[in-house]
């Protein structure tokens, strides 16, 4: 299925996406054929600016689309293009040794930014009905608007929720700067791989608390205003705050996978109450105009703020710290 990006498409391996966009492909095996699946194969160059009176901008280049001559973004003229194709091959190390595994792979915008998502082996099973998938994250952007990045992205089967935890190297998880070819970081891959496997288990071992962490009504109600209503007078707070908190409690009650024996009334619950909203039934613009705006919010906008906002203070609520 075409995903409305200036012709471009995605692909997924396995079961159809959430979102449900993207190509089906069968067991991408390198980061050429995830490329190639979900066109990606086109080239970034910098080129000059010019002034209506054809002096060139100094210290400054346009970073440009070659296959469509679109500019993606101003940068400064000591900005290195990392190519989809470099970015992708950062992967191919633990791809290769079936460490991971390539799962979805497209762009967003006019291509300005891409993603790919693998998937890692040795799923957590929470409890016979409540699995996770683990799965490691890598954007890069040709704005100049943010560093290649990589982080950790559970998923919660029952829902197909995306939880976001980020890693602890950074803010928004491990960024490696525009610095060319990173294709031959064999070693930076390798170490990225055991911070994510290291991660895991502690989400694991977090994951596990949160579900034997039991919550009434006073403490779902609690977590949920701190989470919307950050410490704001009852008068300034909106009708549109309270029905986004009365939603999450009907959640917390009936959400997906949320009856499930040994999930029911715990901090596991609570927390993905607050996936599921943001995944499912979060109000996104523009979303009949270009149908990714849900997945770029989902990964990299409010909703992700949100998400790792509702991470932080179900840990905080719990009193359970991160390693």
């Amino acid at each position: 299925m075409s995903h409305n990006i200036n012709g471009n498409k995605m692909f997924y391996y396995g079961q159809t996406p959430w979102h449900n966009l993207g190509v089906e492909l069968k067991n991408p095996a390198t980061a050429k054929e995830a490329i190639e699946a979900a066109d990606l194969d086109y080239k970034i160059e910098l080129q000059p600016i010019f002034l209506r009176n054809n002096v060139e901008i100094q210290n400054a280049k346009a970073s440009v689309r070659v296959d469509t001559n679109q500019a993606l973004g101003i940068v400064t003229d000591r900005y290195k293009i990392v190519q989809n194709i470099e970015a992708f091959d950062f992967f191919d190390t633990v791809v290769g040794e079936k460490e991971a595994m390539y799962h979805t792979a497209g762009a967003l915008g006019a291509g300005e930014r891409i993603w790919v998502l693998a998937k890692l082996p040795k799923d957590i099973i929470l409890t016979k009905e409540d699995i996770v998938e683990k799965y490691l994250c890598l954007t890069n952007s040709h704005d100049g608007l943010s560093s290649l990045k990589l982080y950790f992205t559970p998923v919660r089967v029952v829902c197909q929720n995306t939880l976001i935890a980020s890693m602890k190297d950074s803010k928004d998880g491990i960024s490696i700067r525009h610095m060319g070819d990173i294709k031959n970081k064999v070693e930076e891959a390798r170490r990225i791989l055991g911070i994510t496997i290291d991660y895991y288990k502690e989400f694991e071992q977090i994951a596990q608390q949160l579900v034997k962490r039991q919550m009434n009504v006073a403490d779902t109600k609690k977590y949920y205003d701190n989470l919307l209503f950050q410490g704001k007078e009852p008068d300034e707070i909106s009708t549109n705050a309270v029905n986004k908190r009365n939603r999450l409690l009907s959640l917390f009650e009936n959400g997906l996978g949320n009856k499930l024996p040994g999930i029911r009334h715990t901090a596991w619950a609570a927390l993905n109450s607050v996936t599921e909203y943001i995944d499912h039934d979060r109000n996104v613009k523009n979303l009949k105009e270009d149908p990714t705006n849900k997945l770029r919010n989902i990964w990299f906008g409010s909703g992700a703020q949100l998400k790792q906002r509702a991470y932080d203070e179900i840990l905080e609520l719990c009193e359970i710290s991160k390693n």
